[in-house]
């Protein structure tokens, strides 16, 4: 029996190491799920994610020249399709209006002339009390 990368296979856990786990997918057929291709999150202890005997579902992502499979857990789990990104809608007129950029960075430029001129104010009053003495 040939499996093919990408085919989506069930499987059980035979061995367990620290860089990974032996799965057998067929009577003397094996491969191994890196520790990076058992789950989505960060995998510091395999044990954590799976035990000796439980069954699991796998997909081959490679084949070597020896014949032995690398085979991942995340991959094989269906990832939730994602809808594309619409456009924001323009708002409706109400009382409530947020205001927009251009009404924020106008703000935000008001108010930083005002707190400059009111430093310069104060280092000139500042820098003529030294010089005067």
């Amino acid at each position: 029996m040939d499996f093919e990368v990408g085919a989506i296979l069930a499987g059980k856990v035979t061995g367990i190491t620290k860089f990974g786990a032996f799965v057998t997918i067929a009577p003397g057929k094996s491969g191994l799920v890196h520790i990076s291709e058992i789950a989505s999150t960060y995998v510091s202890d395999v044990r954590e994610h799976l035990s000796e005997g439980q069954d699991v579902t796998v997909r081959v992502i490679g084949v070597d020249q020896t014949g032995r499979m690398n085979l991942s857990i995340k991959s094989a789990i269906a990832v939730p399709t994602v809808e594309p990104r619409r456009p924001p809608q323009p708002k409706q007129a109400t009382g409530n209006t947020e205001p927009t950029f251009e009404d924020k960075l106008k703000r935000f430029m008001q108010d930083s002339d005002n707190k400059m001129s009111g430093l310069k104010q104060y280092s000139d009053k500042k820098g003529a009390r030294r010089r005067g003495r």
